[in-house]
């Protein structure tokens, strides 16, 4: 629409004279995109982007649609008989025009819902609906286009952990090695594109995004820690070194993303000819690189071919001489234009990136990784928080725009626990704490439960949406209620759990009715009825103490919540209850509770293991 209409001057002058064109950016204003979202499917019973809605001066909308064309196209009107349509309706019945976006805005008021206790058998029941969606041939979950999903992964490989569901494990690895092998990932300067276009994941849309490449990162670096399998660790090597490389700011923060196209084609940066392949590694080592990723005179992609591993068959050549070719195909690959890249620092998705970088770090031992993820953290504290702590949602070339959303609270909280747990410095735990009490305090509905989207003083709009569906994304109200939980267990402030909890029952309707819609939120309703332990650990100098925290940071362990109260450093603020296990005789002390009730301390990683148990199976 931007190509066919708003930069053609007839539109234009239209546009300008009747109406108040107001471009939103929905990365920017998610506040406006729902609202405006949930009209649309009011309206039209669908919804989907681009979206265009008409609204009153007071706000209220009386038109929506999607894709407007520029001319006529079958029964779609084209756009200028719609802005003309609409400007005359505008100007001769404006009680009609009243009337409609009046009883839109009612049908949109936000209402209070039956509420229930959700209990593991909802756990249960999404499992099922999971299975009855996955696509067994190809992986993933429903048919093309297909989209990451990766929170949907991570609950399925809790749910095996929990409950040794082979088959949770089975949908969890086919789907990240379907993907793995598809075109969707970049096989030659790594991360993955937003979503394929096809059910096999071969063509992408090639636009990269940074919360995709955040999440895929801790689905990838999860099932490595589940399986051992080093394909797994080579996918996280991969996104890690994109991401640093491509979609890091000169101070540490994370930029958006890249877009599709580069010279007004889609994806041309990203395809290839044999001829090509040949051109850079030469005949022989060329024909291997294309057997192996699919490179054919054909092509599959409008006559070139997206590099890809999906049922190939191996070169016979080693890692070294792959990585070597990789390598090469890569700097000829830089001498094309760029795809633009879309320079927004946005407080939610650095979130994301850099809780998963942080929990990479620790599971591979990579302290690099751990850096990476807190010069991120840095720059989110001292570039998009104002001087009473509150958090700004965007900054772009030193401009910061807009009140934050739960989501940017949300995911901060998440990049604190997840630091907490690769640094142990207690510092982690008192911002974590002090930002859920902000989130606590300006976004939840104290009497319906659940967050809104937006602050209770911030701007006035429509109404206040309150948003729970899982999309690509895990939605704020899903990792609000998962880390609320997490964090009252590192802090002892046992209220966090409470609010989570009656998080998820404001939402209990619309979980029974569509489960799948909340694969994020069920990962928490699976540690909340597991059997979650808490961890204090009072190393001492000696060997076991190196051993212990080495198992806790890169073994798979949710249900632990783990405090490491290193002798020089002080919980007194952070969780003042793990001052009261002290070191016995010198030795690292473990002591392993449930609910806040201890075993007897113990002084060795196998003892511990031992008292952490196994999982059960579903009953």
């Amino acid at each position: 629409m931007e190509q066919e209409s708003f930069e053609n001057a007839e539109v234009a002058a239209v546009l300008n004279e009747k109406f108040v064109p107001v471009k939103v950016d929905r990365e920017e204003r998610p506040d406006v995109d729902a609202i405006y979202m949930s009209a649309c499917q009011a309206m039209n019973g669908h919804g989907g982007w681009p979206l265009n809605v008409f609204i009153t001066p007071d706000q209220k909308p009386f038109y929506a649609a999607t894709y407007i064309p520029r001319n006529q196209m079958g029964s779609m009107p084209g756009i200028m008989d719609v802005l003309s349509q609409l400007s005359d309706i505008y100007r001769d019945d404006p009680e009609r025009v009243a009337q409609v976006g009046n009883d839109i805005s009612k049908a949109l008021e936000p209402r209070a819902l039956e509420t229930r206790q959700l209990n593991i058998n909802n756990v249960h029941t999404a499992f099922r609906a999971f299975t009855q969606q996955f696509d067994s041939s190809y992986g993933g979950f429903g048919s093309a286009p297909k989209f990451p999903s990766p929170h949907i992964v991570m609950y399925l490989l809790h749910y095996y952990h929990q409950f040794e569901s082979e088959g949770a494990l089975y949908m969890a690895t086919s789907t990240l090695d379907a993907m793995a092998s598809g075109g969707i990932r970049d096989h030659i300067g790594g991360g993955f594109s937003r979503y394929a276009t096809d059910e096999a994941w071969l063509v992408p849309h090639f636009e990269k995004m940074l919360y995709d490449n955040a999440l895929l990162l801790m689905a990838y670096t999860e099932a490595y820690q589940l399986t051992g399998e080093t394909r797994y660790k080579e996918v996280v090597e991969e996104i890690i070194e994109y991401v640093h490389r491509d979609l890091t700011h000169e101070e540490g923060a994370f930029f958006c993303g890249e877009d599709a196209d580069s010279e007004g084609e889609e994806g041309k940066f990203y395809v290839w000819t044999p001829e090509e392949i040949e051109d850079v590694l030469g005949e022989e080592r060329g024909e291997q690189f294309a057997i192996e990723y699919g490179i054919d005179p054909a092509g599959n992609f409008e006559g070139k071919s997206i590099p890809n591993r999906i049922n190939r068959p191996t070169a016979g050549w080693s890692d070294a001489e792959r990585r070597g070719a990789l390598q090469a195909l890569y700097e000829h690959r830089e001498k094309r234009v760029r795809p633009f890249r879309d320079e927004k620092i946005l407080t939610s998705w650095n979130g994301w990136m850099i809780a998963s970088m942080a929990k990479a770090g620790r599971v591979f031992q990579k302290e690099e990784w751990t850096t990476f993820a807190e010069e991120a953290y840095r720059f989110i504290e001292t570039r998009l928080q104002d001087q009473n702590g509150r958090f700004k949602a965007r900054w772009k070339d030193g401009d910061v725009q807009y009140d934050a959303y739960v989501d940017d609270y949300a995911n901060m909280i998440w990049a604190s626990t997840e630091l907490y747990a690769s640094t142990w410095k207690p510092e982690y735990i008192e911002k974590a704490s002090a930002w859920a009490e902000t989130m606590v305090s300006y976004y939840y509905d104290q009497e319906n439960g659940g967050f809104f989207l937006t602050a209770s003083d911030g701007e006035s709009l429509l109404f206040r949406p309150k948003e729970a569906f899982d999309g690509a994304a895990p939605s704020g109200n899903s990792v609000a209620a998962v880390q609320l939980m997490r964090l009252a267990r590192l802090s002892g402030k046992m209220e966090f759990e409470r609010i989570a909890e009656k998080t998820w029952e404001a939402f209990s309707a619309s979980i029974e009715q569509a489960p799948t819609a909340f694969g994020h939120l069920m990962q928490g309703l699976v540690l909340f009825h597991g059997d979650r332990k808490e961890v204090v650990i009072r190393p001492a100098q000696d060997d076991e103490a190196f051993r212990v925290k080495t198992y806790i940071q890169r073994a798979f362990h949710p249900e632990v919540t783990s405090l490491v109260a290193e002798l020089e450093t002080d919980l007194s603020r952070a969780a003042p209850f793990a001052e009261d296990y002290p070191v016995q005789n010198g030795k690292t002390t473990i002591y392993v509770c449930r609910d806040f009730s201890c075993h007897a301390p113990v002084h060795s990683t196998e003892s511990m293991k031992y008292l952490f148990g196994t999982g059960q199976g579903e009953q």
